[in-house]
């Protein structure tokens, strides 16, 4: 019975999104500034990479692109529409074409444009802390992945 707790697939998942994110609350801490690190998207991103790992949505180019492609969406529509309710819906729309249309869908960065038209930070407040994160879940799920679980995972 203890050992099968162990290899259950929801208490690894367990294990595996509590230490991803708790690095990158840590790393919040350590500079001081949670909310500029700690980004909604992230922890549905890190369902994906611990709970469903054999899902095309999980590989860590469709995390890497889906999350650039979304937040270059929403950062394209605020400078061109401003910040109303069409232009919101319009860049979450434009996200999810952009990555679909490229191959890089990743359900989770379609918060991003939300995220980026409604926030008071500059963008380089909101880019920046959302590329340094995708890159670190990116690394993440391959070490927890195919390094320490073995799994059949991508390497990219």
């Amino acid at each position: 019975m203890f050992k099968k707790l162990f290899i259950y697939p929801p208490f690894i998942a367990f294990v595996g999104s509590t230490i991803c994110i708790s690095l990158i609350a840590y790393l919040s801490q350590v500079s001081n500034e949670y909310i500029l690190w700690m980004i909604p998207t992230f922890g549905a991103s890190v369902v994906l990479i611990t709970a469903l790992p054999d899902s095309p949505l999980a590989r860590p180019r469709n995390i890497f692109f889906g999350h650039l492609i979304s937040a270059g969406s929403g950062v394209f529509i605020l400078l061109i529409l401003g910040n109303n309710f069409f232009a919101i819906g319009l860049a979450v729309g434009l996200a999810i074409l952009l990555m679909m249309i490229s191959g890089f869908l990743h359900p989770p960065a379609g918060g991003n444009p939300i995220m980026i038209m409604i926030s008071t930070l500059s963008l380089e407040y909101n880019v920046l802390p959302l590329a340094i994160g995708v890159i670190i879940i990116c690394i993440y799920s391959v070490i927890f992945n195919k390094i320490f679980l073995k799994r059949n995972y991508p390497w990219f």
